[in-house]
């Protein structure tokens, strides 16, 4: 019994040893790159008395964080400007509109003996809303500030590296002007589904 148990415990030992380390330690950065598909939800509130509905749209996405302690990091979201067209009563081309969504979000990477590193995280957003083009005349979508909560999944490939799942949910919601009119305010909500590979420094 005891020749099986410490055989057990050796095996065991020597596939901690295979798998590659990511550890998440103080001081340490990490840079990601990949893309992000941002979904706004259905129902995106009443523009001009009108439904309004609001597309979809992928992006490169880019992040930069830095753990301030062990499995707990403060993270930066970047995105090349995602482009969304609005629709109106389901068929009035409303426009289009291009944003950025920078996010500062507080992360707690939960330590695992195994190449699986699960995550959560919560933060602020700041949308910008620009270059917005309406046939309809001068639309103006206003800048967001809410707050951003998000759940990731880290797939280590190397002791440095891992490619990263996550899904980010935002809370947009901005007045919008026609021709200096308030028409109503866009409930967008989106959700950000990002494919990244992440290194470790």
């Amino acid at each position: 019994m005891t020749k099986k148990l410490a055989a057990l415990t050796l095996s065991a030992a020597l596939v901690a040893l295979a798998a590659p380390a990511f550890a998440q330690s103080q001081g340490d950065w990490t840079v990601g790159i990949g893309v992000g598909y941002l979904d706004p939800k259905s129902n995106n509130g009443t523009l001009a008395g009108l439904d309004a509905e609001i597309d979809s749209d992928t992006r490169p996405i880019f992040t930069a964080e830095y753990f301030i302690r062990d499995n707990l990091g403060i993270e930066l979201l970047a995105a090349t400007p995602f482009k969304h067209n609005i629709t109106l009563g389901g068929s009035t081309d409303a426009g289009s509109v291009k944003h950025l969504p920078p996010t500062l979000s507080l992360n707690y990477h939960f330590p695992t003996n195994s190449a699986w590193k699960p995550y959560v995280g919560a933060g602020l957003n700041y949308t910008v809303f620009f270059d917005e083009d309406s046939p309809l005349g001068d639309l103006k979508v206003d800048n967001s500030f809410g707050v951003s909560v998000q759940a990731g999944l880290d797939y280590m490939v190397s002791d440095r590296g891992a490619v990263r799942l996550n899904l980010r949910w935002f809370d947009i919601d901005s007045d919008v002007e026609l021709n200096g009119t308030k028409i109503g305010k866009a409930e967008i909500d989106p959700i950000l589904v990002g494919l990244s590979y992440v290194h470790r420094f």
